[in-house]
């Protein structure tokens, strides 16, 4: 007789992330059916084209200053200059171009990369401390980079640099989750509340962090913590246990040494075995 998948009959609740569909194939697999939910706040730029031919002006030298507002923006270009084969020629050019950070965060991501902080940081962590910064400068004729984030107040900083000469070039690298996909969260709350869920799996800490963060603004909090009671909760490595901790969630599910996807999917199947 063949043996029957070990997660046969199992609904496994699995967030958003880079390897999800990698995972989702593993527990499909072993017979699971996977509820994908979106527990990333934040995404790549969905047309992937005017991204990567800002990438590909900037390295060909097109820009003489860039301005970086947000770490998470120009992690976002790094990645796509990676998909695009281009990472290592965008490094180097970040590495000539005269940099503009506001705050720490666009700083610290250019420490990742093994570069200084940033040539001119602003004096205040706000788009006003990069007009200030910039102010003092003759920008005329500079071609000037701004990675733009979403929802913010562009107009004034693009104003600024256009009454001083400059030319402006804006990429904007990602987008923020939409209203549907955090009424999606609310809905996987409710699944989890309602014991309709074997599993829910997460693979990072963000995705615990939103969670939470959606339940608080939709006002499910104790829907939440009544659903993580209900359900087995797996987890790929301590950092994530750690962000369910804090929040009073147990966890019951974790690989014993090796946090990867294979380890955490053989322990899924283990304790629904149980």
């Amino acid at each position: 007789m063949e043996k029957q998948p070990d997660l046969a009959g199992r609904a496994i609740a699995v967030p958003e992330a880079r390897e999800l569909d990698i995972f989702v194939r593993m527990l499909e697999e072993r017979g699971a059916t996977t509820i994908r939910c979106p527990l990333i706040a934040i995404h790549d730029a969905p047309d992937a084209g005017p991204v990567e031919a800002w990438l590909h002006d900037f390295n060909d030298g097109g820009c003489d200053d860039l301005i970086l507002l947000t770490g998470e923006g120009l992690r976002r270009l790094v990645g796509f200059a990676r998909r695009a084969t281009i990472e290592t020629a965008f490094v180097a050019r970040l590495g000539v171009v005269r940099k503009f950070t506001r705050g720490p965060k666009p700083a610290r991501a250019l420490r990742e990369l093994g570069l200084t902080a940033a040539d001119l940081p602003a004096g205040m962590p706000t788009t006003d401390g990069i007009i200030a910064t910039m102010s003092l400068l003759d920008l005329s004729g500079r071609r000037v980079g701004v990675q733009l984030y979403p929802e913010s107040t562009h107009a004034k900083l693009l104003d600024f640099l256009a009454g001083a000469g400059a030319r402006a070039k804006p990429v904007l690298p990602y987008v923020y989750a939409s209203a549907a996909e955090d009424q999606a969260v609310v809905e996987l709350i409710g699944q989890l509340a309602g014991g309709t869920v074997d599993c829910i799996a997460f693979t990072s800490g963000p995705q615990v962090r939103r969670l939470i963060a959606v339940a608080e603004w939709a006002g499910v909090t104790a829907a939440l913590r009544d659903g993580l009671t209900r359900t087995k909760v797996a987890v790929v490595g301590p950092v994530v246990a750690s962000e369910l901790r804090k929040f009073g969630a147990r966890v019951d599910v974790a690989p014993t040494d090796r946090f990867f996807m294979k380890p955490l999917v053989n322990a899924i199947a283990a304790s629904l075995a149980n």
